[in-house]
């Protein structure tokens, strides 16, 4: 696959220009856009910069990270602290993201999203309010290992990174969770079934497939 040299100011106002054309697969009025990537690659940083572009071309946006939602500690730890299983499987409490996130976007919700769930610091629910999404505005869900769990997005974004560079890039405390992304490689194939991909080796200089 080609990819093209771009910097991350351009990729998130390009993207920006093509979330404005996107409609909803479902009959609905807000798209829902995936930024799936490993914490090292940082897609959350991609999605605020995509967020900023749809403010200035006027379209309302909501940035949600799947960090936000991880289940509780007694839960996500029941087999210890890592557990590469429980990490890939058990960590992010997908049944709260179908109801509390994608539910409300559905045909016929109310657009009523919560950002955030739990607070994995405190080990406590954030009590967030909810954010009203308009006919219009976007879903912006960042997070790793996104495109394994049968979404509805419209769009899907995934940062790709070697084995070398997650390596290097992520801290060694987490290196434990390194082969579920390579399970993740085998199970989801993210570089081929993402729409979009951006190689993200060079937190610098980015390159994509446009």
């Amino acid at each position: 696959m080609r990819l093209e040299a771009i910097t991350w100011d351009r990729l998130g106002e390009l993207l920006a220009d093509r979330l404005l054309e996107v409609q909803p697969a479902d009959g609905g009025s807000v798209p829902r856009v995936a930024f799936d990537g490993a914490p090292a690659a940082r897609p959350g940083d991609l999605a605020e910069r995509v967020a900023q572009a749809l403010q200035v071309r006027g379209r309302p946006s909501l940035v949600v990270g799947a960090e936000g939602f991880l289940r509780p500690a007694s839960l996500r730890l029941e087999h210890g602290r890592r557990d590469v299983e429980s990490y890939y499987s058990g960590w992010f409490d997908i049944a709260a993201l179908w109801r509390e996130v994608f539910g409300p976007l559905e045909p016929g919700g109310d657009g009523r999203v919560l950002p955030d769930l739990w607070d994995p610091a405190s080990d406590r629910a954030t009590r967030s309010s909810y954010v009203q999404l308009p006919p219009g505005g976007i879903l912006l869900l960042h997070g790793p290992l996104l495109l394994r769990h049968w979404f509805p997005f419209d769009l899907t974004v995934h940062l790709l990174l070697s084995p070398g560079a997650l390596r290097r890039r992520t801290p060694e405390a987490e290196h434990w969770t390194l082969p579920a992304f390579d399970r993740y490689v085998d199970e989801t194939d993210p570089a081929t079934t993402a729409d979009i991909l951006v190689r993200a080796d060079d937190p610098l200089r980015p390159a994509w497939n446009g």
